[in-house]
């Protein structure tokens, strides 16, 4: 917990932390303006409908993913560039625990992106048009976040896991970015394959089920949740034997 505490302070102190909790304010801020000012007579979005708005893909979404992945990146990439691992490396832990308290540490990053999101859409959406939506509810909402969460909590992973091979952030950010722009097309390029359900590209986006079309044929929530389970396991895997095993002289 300690490690995980430093962690956050590290991050906490750079001037860059609070960026994306501006822009995300100011994305929030913007749209309704435009609702307000710009949009027809009778054209409203409660704060419960724009919260949900904020979650999805379709809205804001994939903003905040990349946010989230810009975040990542640098965790371990930049202690590498700057020369600080060696600094935390000569601690009493072992790598292992320095690591898992890095991992630790964006997961409470990716986490509190989502809820300051969710906090200032709930508020100023409900200042301004009201809370409540007909077309809304409260389990539409936790279920999206639900379903966008996990989505997120996939591609930090990854990310996480790519900037500790390659120990660049740029690099990092790049793939990161990439793989999020090209899983769709590499689904539907694939869909016809029986293989294609056991990658990991067609199994992340689990709200899919909501409506219940699978990207392939015979696929389940079960199914999606184990194949992310043991592709989870395998990226935290590669991680942590390449942290504890490359020499940083």
């Amino acid at each position: 917990m300690n490690l995980v505490v430093n962690e956050w302070l590290k991050m906490f102190k750079k001037r860059s932390f609070f960026i994306p909790f501006a822009v995300i304010f100011g994305m929030i801020v913007i749209m309704l303006v435009v609702v307000k000012y710009f949009g027809s007579s009778d054209e409203t979005i409660s704060g419960l409908a724009l919260a949900t708005s904020v979650v999805s893909d379709n809205g804001m979404g994939r903003i905040l993913l990349y946010l989230i992945i810009i975040a990542t990146a640098g965790t371990v990439a930049k202690e590498h560039s700057l020369g600080t691992i060696k600094l935390l490396l000569i601690r009493a832990q072992s790598r292992s625990k320095i690591l898992a308290s890095k991992y630790v540490m964006v997961l409470l990053y990716t986490l509190l992106i989502y809820a300051f999101a969710i906090v200032i859409s709930l508020i100023s959406g409900g200042l301004m048009f009201g809370l409540q939506d007909p077309n809304t509810s409260w389990s539409d909402l936790f279920q999206d976040l639900l379903y966008r969460v996990i989505y997120s909590i996939i591609y930090v992973t990854i990310t996480f896991m790519v900037g500790i091979l390659t120990r660049s952030s740029g690099a990092t950010i790049g793939v990161g970015m990439l793989l999020t722009m090209l899983e769709s097309l590499i689904v539907a390029l694939l869909s016809k394959y029986q293989f294609t359900k056991y990658l990991i590209f067609a199994n992340t986006n689990l709200s899919v089920y909501k409506d219940g079309h699978p990207p392939v044929a015979g696929m389940t929530m079960t199914f999606s949740l184990v194949v992310i389970a043991v592709y989870m396991i395998l990226f935290l895997s590669a991680s942590f034997v390449t942290f504890n095993k490359r020499d940083v002289a």
